[in-house]
């Protein structure tokens, strides 16, 4: 079994032994799985040559397909006591805190809470409130928020609307999975935003004033998934004693 690991996938490939993905990125690499409007050739070979697999199942905002399952949410995400304070909390660590501060402080009605990778302390500036990524904290901060602003990777997203807070997603540039999955937010009504900039102030202050909750039914579906794997596994294991499983195998494309 293999989540997106290049290592061992490439070593069971060349070894003919039987590897079964179980990821985000084989969910976000199947055809019914949404796409940007913009192509990215490139990127999606990337993607698709990273860790080859022969079959497997994925994890989407959405069942985009029968070997697609809606996302594994934490047991202590949902085990947190939600509400609505006066805090947005931000996470966008393909930003540094200079950029962040440039902007956000200029939404001075707002309070901020910003997690980020490029300090090891806390301290304010004005109405942003940077802070070094602590899980608990991290967690508590957006249970308790109006809202959330984030990349557009898959965990905090999907949990960000597991907690029913309003979403506003800035994808990563040349890089095609977060592009991917803004496209899939989009769809379902979270808005995005291509970069972090002063221009796009009012946008974001027409999401704050405007946006809505997208709803998403995320049921804990691990007993399923489990049942499924161990079915592919044994379908792999008898396919393996009926036909040599050495044999040339394809790529996902």
């Amino acid at each position: 079994m293999n989540d997106f690991e290049p290592v061992s996938a490439w070593a069971a490939r060349n070894s003919g032994v039987p590897c079964i993905s179980l990821s985000h990125q084989f969910a976000v690499l199947q055809a019914e799985s949404p796409r940007p409007k913009k192509k990215d050739w490139i990127g999606k070979m990337v993607l698709s040559n990273y860790a080859p697999v022969q079959t497997g199942f994925g994890f989407h905002f959405r069942k985009y397909a029968d070997n697609i399952f809606t996302p594994v949410i934490r047991q202590q995400v949902r085990d947190q006591e939600t509400s609505l304070q006066d805090h947005i909390t931000v996470y966008l660590p393909a930003y540094d805190n200079e950029r962040i501060v440039k902007v956000l402080s200029n939404i001075r009605t707002e309070e901020w809470h910003v997690f980020s990778k490029h300090t090891t302390r806390e301290f304010r500036v004005g109405n942003l409130w940077i802070r070094p990524i602590q899980n608990e904290l991290f967690l508590k901060s957006m249970a308790s928020a109006k809202a959330v602003l984030c990349g557009a990777g898959f965990e905090t997203p999907a949990e960000a609307m597991f907690l029913k807070k309003k979403l506003l997603v800035i994808p990563m540039k040349n890089q095609y999975e977060q592009q991917c999955n803004a496209a899939a937010l989009s769809e379902m009504g979270v808005p995005v935003l291509k970069s972090l900039k002063k221009k796009h102030i009012p946008f974001i202050e027409n999401w704050l004033h405007n946006g809505r909750v997208v709803q998403v039914d995320y049921k804990n579906e691990t007993a399923e998934i489990v049942e499924k794997l161990f079915t592919e596994f044994l379908k792999n294991k008898k396919e393996e004693t009926e036909f040599p499983f050495f044999m040339e195998t394809e790529t996902l494309t």
